[in-house]
């Protein structure tokens, strides 16, 4: 019993002494404590919170809603889809069945280049890529390892009933951490 009550006394101290944080609070105060002394710089902490952050935040928190999804509709030709392609500057765009419960896959934006190379026949169908599907629920700091283990950059986002609530993809996980990712195709709306 003695042992114990000075084990707890030396825990007590020590924690005291080296001031580690206990929970996520107190971490957030040294770090921005550490930023008002100079030993951290403004990008440094806002990165750190980000990071803290993303592992409270789930997928609905940051999806794009199912209104405003940019997809092609199987059924339309290549032509009548390529402006949109064009004007979104997506690289990757859901593919639809008729309506947008009925995600059939992915299209990516480089594999159009094939009908520009000029192959006799381009069949959309035959481009497409699996569509991976995560409830709205999931949290983002676990997309974010399935993302990297995966080599996936978009997710289908789907509701407790099974319909398409949105869609995330992996810069939209990342821009919670960093911050806004500009980059040469991005332009402001005025």
């Amino acid at each position: 019993m003695r042992d114990l009550s000075r084990t707890k006394l030396l825990e007590r101290l020590s924690a005291l002494i080296l001031r580690e944080p206990q929970d996520r609070d107190s971490l957030t105060q040294l770090l921005r404590s550490a930023h008002r002394r100079n030993l951290l710089d403004a990008d440094a902490l806002s990165i750190i919170e980000g990071a803290l952050a993303v592992s409270e935040m789930q997928v609905r928190d940051i999806m794009i809603p199912r209104a405003q999804m940019d997809v092609i509709d199987i059924h339309s030709r290549v032509e009548d889809f390529i402006p949109q392609v064009i004007s979104t500057a997506h690289s990757r765009f859901p593919v639809i069945d008729q309506n947008r419960d009925d995600v059939i896959g992915v299209l990516l934006a480089k594999d159009l280049l094939r009908h520009y190379a000029g192959e006799e026949e381009f069949n959309v169908r035959e481009m497409l890529r699996p569509a991976v599907f995560i409830p709205e629920s999931k949290r983002l700091n676990v997309l974010l390892r399935e993302f990297r283990a995966s080599r996936n950059h978009m997710a289908i986002v789907v509701d407790e009933y099974g319909g398409v609530a949105g869609l995330v993809t992996i810069e939209d996980v990342l821009e919670q951490i960093v911050g806004d990712i500009e980059d040469e195709y991005d332009f402001d709306e005025a």
